[in-house]
């Protein structure tokens, strides 16, 4: 095994990334996520073996895991283990993940559920005050109440027992080796930082990580360790993954928690103790010729974008062009119908019962049968629909109004075999809970849920319950075709995930943009009847158009970070989104 000199490379990759990236707005005016200008990148073309994800050091691991003969399972184990700890704003130990599996033996895609999940002892009124008044987002994200029971170090197990082939030393080695050495802080880092200091400063041993001595919050380029960090990584490295859910790590995440004084929260030992990644069937969409496949609930990822691509099928997108602002008009209010779909029925379908027809051809064309080209849906003509409840009785549910900010990773690889990894992690909003222990954020994954239970005397699909699972956004997928994996591609970015990786698939499928020009495009995003425009971008020339069409519109940062390997006439084409610092590697 050659050694790889990582303190080395990350200067080579803070310089790199620093060629692309400097700090602007934040991505939501109350998210610590940043934007970047748009410098255009190049596709990456690769014949055996190809990884992608959204840092530098954390391509080039998985990348070199690759090389050395591993899995993509492997080089999922130590992508995340890297990100944790050079990007963890976004996700790491502390936070859950959803993984997109194909399997080259058997020609399979299966999913892996590692979605934290509500404490046993939460209930629908966590987020509630005395007086039955829900908390401000802010006021339940800061603190244990939010904290979720992680998924990541279990799911990074689960995936790694059953298709992996390398050591977890030899895999978590590199990520061990620099949190001792340090790293140079990347742009995004320091920018997210800086933009989140109050919060961030809440608790003393956030703040002592994350800033200066002085007060001052970490800059580019300064040189950044975290022992304790090195240290976990080391204990999972001899005792396991069950070491992360039970002993001084488990006890020491509870703790934490508790110690939150000012807003503690809820999780104990046995929520760590029962945690279970779940294996589930993956949601599969047709479009055109293809099969879009995804992760189901609790993730409403797959549905959503199903939806948006199944009502968008009804229309010829691919003689309008990427250019006519019709198509555009189409598409947004095909998100907004399937939008309003996913804040009434999707949830955690262990809990919560959910019509099957949501992805029917006859469903979905009716629903596409309420638009008019030209013209914008009217504010109340865009409400849930009625999907038919084939196995499961039919229940009045009530609309949903969860909060998602962007923060979340995504990466993709494919390995030798030609077995395929999707995945997207998070720790939810932009450094979770701002709760740090042994290293690494804990999530606020539970403000994922609505903070009310009920509306209108119905109950609300995604409400907190004991052991539930919150609805997500998150949307890795593999598109098919010819029962052939063709397209690997997901995307961080809160709730408007589900625009930019359906409106990447639209823009290579239906435009023929090459997968690289395909994320490049400026972002045009209607999730609730705004139309998002990505500012500075050419998406702007869109927005009397739009206005004229109906259409409220805001001009604004929108920080996808999308990630995508194509496979497509032997070769691996690989695309990074250059609103962040992600890099392709392949061979």
């Amino acid at each position: 095994m050659c050694k790889i000199n990582y303190l080395g490379l990350m200067i080579g990759a803070s310089l790199f990334a620093g060629q692309l990236y400097a700090a602007s707005q934040a991505a939501d005016t109350v998210s610590p996520e940043i934007s970047s200008p748009i410098v255009q990148k190049q596709a990456v073309i690769a014949k055996d073996y190809m990884v992608a994800t959204a840092n530098p050091l954390a391509t080039k691991v998985g990348y070199d895991v690759l090389k050395q003969g591993g899995s993509a399972a492997d080089a999922m184990v130590a992508i995340q283990a890297m990100l944790g700890l050079v990007e963890p704003q976004s996700s790491g130990l502390g936070g859950g993940a959803f993984m997109v599996y194909y399997d080259a033996t058997s020609k399979m895609i299966t999913t892996f559920d590692g979605r934290e999940t509500a404490p046993l002892a939460a209930t629908p009124e966590l987020f509630q005050k005395a007086n039955g008044e829900t908390m401000k987002f802010y006021a339940a994200v800061v603190g244990g109440r939010s904290v979720g029971t992680p998924g990541t170090v279990r799911l990074m197990d689960a995936v790694h027992q059953r298709f992996g082939k390398l050591t977890w030393q030899r895999l978590l080695k590199p990520s061990v080796e620099l949190a001792e050495q340090g790293f140079k802080v990347s742009p995004r880092l320091a920018s997210s930082i800086a933009k989140d200091q109050k919060r961030l400063s809440h608790y003393p041993d956030t703040q002592a990580y994350f800033f200066n001595t002085d007060g001052s919050p970490l800059q580019e380029g300064q040189l950044l360790k975290n022992q304790a960090y090195a240290n976990t990584l080391k204990i999972l490295v001899k005792e396991g993954a069950d070491a992360f859910y039970s002993g001084k790590i488990a006890r020491d995440i509870i703790a934490r928690v508790a110690s939150a004084t000012d807003n503690p929260g809820v999780l104990a030992a046995a929520d760590l103790a029962i945690y279970q990644v779940k294996e589930r069937p993956a949601t599969c969409a047709p479009y055109r010729q293809y099969s879009v496949c995804g992760m189901g609930p609790p993730s409403s990822g797959a549905l959503t974008v199903g939806q948006i691509l199944g009502i968008a099928n009804q229309f010829d997108l691919s003689a309008m062009g990427k250019d006519n602002p019709q198509a555009w008009q189409i598409i947004g209010d095909a998100s907004r119908l399937a939008f309003a779909d996913r804040g009434r029925y999707m949830a955690d379908s262990d809990f919560v019962p959910m019509p099957q027809g949501l992805l029917a051809a006859d469903y979905l064309a009716s629903r596409a049968a309420l638009i008019t080209p030209g013209s914008a849906l009217r504010k109340q003509q865009v409400k849930a629909g009625d999907p038919a409840w084939i196995n499961t009785p039919k229940i009045t549910l009530a609309d949903d109004e969860s909060i998602e900010f962007p923060s979340t990773s995504h990466f993709v690889i494919v390995d030798k075999e030609g077995n395929i990894v999707s995945m997207t992690t998070t720790i939810e909003n932009g450094f979770g809970s701002r709760l740090m222990t042994n290293g690494f954020l804990l999530n606020n994954e539970l403000t994922d849920f609505s903070f009310a239970a009920h509306k209108n005397g119905y109950p609300i699909a995604n409400r907190l319950e004991p052991g539930k699972r919150p609805r997500s956004s998150m949307s890795p997928s593999i598109v098919m075709k010819d029962s052939a994996p063709y397209l690997v591609i997901g995307s961080p970015g809160g709730s408007r995930i589900i625009g930019y990786v359906a409106t990447t698939i639209i823009a290579h499928l239906d435009w023929g943009l090459g997968i690289q020009e395909a994320i490049n495009l400026p972002h045009l995003i209607n999730r609730f009847g705004t139309y998002d425009l990505e500012k500075g971008t050419s998406a702007e020339n869109f927005k009397a158009s739009l206005e004229k069409m109906g259409f409220k519109v805001n001009v604004r940062d929108l920080t996808s970070g999308l990630q995508a390997i194509l496979l497509q006439d032997g070769k691996l084409i690989g695309a990074a989104d250059p609103r962040r610092e992600g890099l392709v590697l392949g061979e």
